[in-house]
């Protein structure tokens, strides 16, 4: 889950590369209109299906269900559920997935998380995206990381930079350590 433009799929493409050698990885792709995401993902090498919502502002069970069945991921698989840019509603729908992830910017300012309490109280994980502009931004890590875990006291925030790759090995290694048997995450 994320805002529009935070880098949801720049960090899959990142992520494929690292991990696709040795994971069997595939992707749900939500958008309302275009393919242009997955597009970019299968040149990555992963096998995706898009679904488009039209009007609407985020996947359903029953999507990600069509999409799970369209997909075929074979046991021990990681399916990554791309959700459309938002982060209000998708955060209120349960889809079956094992582990919600939130891709933040930093371009974004570090109220989101008092802004958006629900989404960042349903999240397992923030990775904190596009370190690399920080010299370049009034944007306070340590007061985000303090709004974040006010909200949500277990969660956990990795900073990285999915253009240049800073912090990837930390996602990939969280990864790893939470991946088990058929494994969905929404991001």
């Amino acid at each position: 889950m994320s805002s529009p433009g935070s880098g949801k799929t720049t960090l899959l493409e990142r992520t494929l590369r690292e991990l696709g050698a040795t994971m069997s990885i595939s992707v749900i792709e939500g958008d309302q209109e275009t393919h242009l995401d997955a597009d970019r993902l299968r040149v990555a090498g992963c096998r995706v299906v898009q679904i488009n919502t039209g009007s609407g502002g985020h996947l359903d069970a029953d999507m990600v269900d069509e999409g799970l069945r369209s997909l075929q991921p074979a046991g021990r698989s990681l399916v990554f559920i791309e959700n459309i840019g938002n982060l209000a509603a998708p955060a209120l729908f349960d889809l079956g997935e094992h582990h919600r992830v939130l891709i933040a910017s930093v371009t974004e300012g570090e109220d989101k998380p008092l802004k958006y309490p629900h989404v960042f109280r349903s999240t397992d994980l923030v990775l904190l995206n596009k370190t690399d502009l920080l010299p370049h931004l009034d944007f306070d890590v340590e007061r985000f990381i303090a709004h974040a875990q006010r909200i949500n006291p277990r969660i956990r925030v990795l900073q990285l930079s999915a253009k240049r790759g800073d912090g990837l090995a930390d996602w990939c290694g969280w990864l790893r350590a939470h991946h088990g048997g058929a494994a969905s995450a929404s991001a």
